[in-house]
């Protein structure tokens, strides 16, 4: 055999090499890092002093799926409101763990307010704005001390916009001493790194468990990411936290964040995500998140909801039933999850297709769990449906669509209910 003619191997992300951090809050804990999923986490853009507003925002990132969702905590009255946001999550019956955001002024806030403090499941600290000078180790220590008191985890958190300028300045320095001097920009990459790594061997200085610990370097550029983050991965054993700060909006927001994130974690690197997008007017805040889900879906990392294979349409395809019918499909599947993930264990595995014409129509609709393949210009009007490779049965007329729909649902209930085994076509 010769070289051409060897198989493929499969390529799948490579496995995650850190320790395994976990977010508690009162009995329950969700683990980070390790063998682990992969984390969604978003934040909320309320007023945490609004109570019910925060609260109904966190409900909604959760309910989209959301497994940590952060907050501001920037005042007194806003730390005074956190205890109030998880009573009114927990009066709704969403567990989603809180996480506090705190700049400048947070370990005033930890200590003056200890509710908060243990309330919170995770603190994220900025080590590039939690002091000046003589004040920056001790007002960083007040922070990990109440972590440590209160048994929480903490994101150490840093930002290239917020960065130490005392510790850029310092490896500026060294920088210009050198035989040949480092690029810029790579003593910027060293100083987000040794200000994150530094930060976390503090931290375990002063008294707090490695496993505690998650780790950021977050930046507005695809590369200047991948970089940063493929040298922060072989730096330390801390789980990480990927995000490509300050994204954007809209279509150049979803694909860079989607960009820098799969090539970092297809190569094992990254615990937890964020998708940092700026919602465009109208938009809801969960669009984060279900971008978010579908970059992990997508790269076959975890599933969270069935998915709608459909062709994106040419001139063979000039009717809209195909498009409409997909979306018809891919929102009913969606909105169905919530109640789906108890009752049908296992359906967001399931894989529904719906083409427009004959050409990849069957070879798609076969390789689907359930699919079909509408008449396209010129064929004949008959849609043949498949379920598990085989065909089942052919609709014709102008109900197609709902009685394709019917199909579907008949398909997860035979499948995935309770008392079902395997799906009969009899």
């Amino acid at each position: 055999m010769n070289n051409s003619q060897l198989p493929i191997p499969f390529s799948a992300p490579l496995a995650r090499k850190t320790q395994q951090a976990q977010v508690v809050w009162g009995s329950r804990v969700v683990t980070v890092g390790g063998s682990a999923p992969v984390r969604i986490q978003s934040m909320t853009n309320t007023d945490t002093v609004d109570v019910i507003g925060t609260a109904i925002q966190v409900k909604e990132l959760a309910i989209a799926g959301s497994e940590m969702v952060r907050i501001t905590v920037n005042t007194p009255e806003a730390a005074q409101a956190v205890p109030h946001i998880r009573e009114q999550l927990d009066k709704m019956g969403i567990d989603v763990p809180l996480v506090g955001d705190f700049h400048y002024n947070g370990h005033r806030l930890l200590t003056e307010h200890p509710e908060c403090a243990q309330t919170l499941s995770k603190y994220r600290i900025n080590p590039g704005n939690v002091g000046k000078g003589d004040k920056h180790d001790k007002q960083f220590s007040q922070m990990i001390e109440a972590a440590i008191r209160w048994n929480k985890a903490v994101r150490i958190g840093v930002n290239w916009g917020s960065l130490d300028q005392e510790l850029l300045a310092q490896l500026m320095d060294e920088n210009a001493s050198r035989p040949s001097p480092w690029d810029s920009k790579q003593v910027m990459y060293e100083a987000l790194i040794r200000s994150a790594v530094d930060s976390a061997k503090l931290a375990e200085q002063i008294g707090l468990a490695g496993n505690q610990i998650i780790l950021s370097c977050k930046m507005s550029g695809v590369q200047d990411l991948v970089a940063v983050y493929r040298a922060l991965a072989k730096r330390c054993d801390y789980s990480l936290h990927l995000g490509l700060t300050e994204a954007g909006m809209g279509t150049k927001g979803t694909v860079a964040s989607s960009t820098a994130l799969s090539l970092l974690l297809q190569e094992g690197i990254g615990d937890t995500i964020r998708v940092s997008l700026t919602p465009q007017p109208g938009e809801a805040r969960t669009q984060e998140v279900l971008i978010s889900s579908e970059i992990l879906q997508s790269l076959g990392i975890r599933t969270f909801v069935p998915s709608v294979t459909a062709c994106p349409g040419c001139g063979r395809t000039t009717s809209t039933t195909f498009q409409e019918l997909a979306m018809q499909i891919d929102n009913f599947l969606r909105a169905q999850m919530p109640v789906w993930k108890a009752t049908y264990p296992g359906v967001e595995n399931l894989k529904v297709a719906v083409m427009g014409c004959i050409v990849n129509g069957p070879g798609e609709s076969k390789h689907a769990d359930i699919g079909i393949s509408l008449p396209g210009t010129g064929e004949a009007p008959a849609a043949p449906v498949f379920i598990d490779g085989q065909k089942a049965l052919t609709l014709r007329g102008e109900n197609i669509a709902h009685e394709f729909h019917q199909l579907v649902e008949q398909y997860v209930e035979r499948k995935y209910g309770a008392t079902s085994t395997s799906p009969s076509h009899a």
